[in-house]
């Protein structure tokens, strides 16, 4: 029984972590925009929704909709892609704090859960699946190819 429980352990380690990352990017990133969506479908209740019941601090419910469609409607798409992902997570990290700390401080375990997402990928990168993993091979290979160009001439 010990040794099926060390083979199937083994055999759940050898998951590729790139094919994790990629489904944590999407995942993330469907929750976002499909809250951007709902914003911009009716910007007007949106805008009421942000002056009556989210009550942002400091900022105008105009302008606090208007940051938030923003940042819902095009980080996830930057996340999907992997382009510039670790960027892309800073905003959504930021408005999960707020919403957390000034709007539904109740949902907590459900913010807990995007931010941790969020985190792991800020600090694990997109993985291999992904526009900044091409770039930098890309850039990498450009640079490797960059010296024996110039000690060539």
């Amino acid at each position: 029984m010990l040794n099926l429980a060390a083979t199937l352990i083994a055999w759940a380690e050898r998951f590729p972590l790139g094919i994790l990352q990629f489904l944590f990017r999407v995942t993330i990133a469907a929750v976002f925009f499909k809250s951007g969506l709902t914003k911009i479908a009716s910007w007007f209740s949106t805008v009421a929704l942000f002056a009556n019941e989210y009550r942002v601090p400091v900022l105008p419910p105009e302008v606090a909709a208007y940051m938030a469609a923003t940042i819902e409607l095009t980080c996830p798409v930057l996340l999907v892609l992997g382009l510039a992902t670790r960027l892309a997570t800073l905003p959504m990290l930021g408005m999960t704090f707020v919403i957390e700390t000034f709007v539904y401080p109740e949902d907590w375990l459900e913010h807990l859960t995007w931010a941790t997402t969020l985190l792991f990928i800020l600090t694990r990168g997109p993985g291999p699946v992904s526009l900044d993993h091409f770039i930098a091979k890309a850039l990498s290979r450009r640079s490797d190819a960059a010296p024996s160009r110039a000690a060539a001439e």
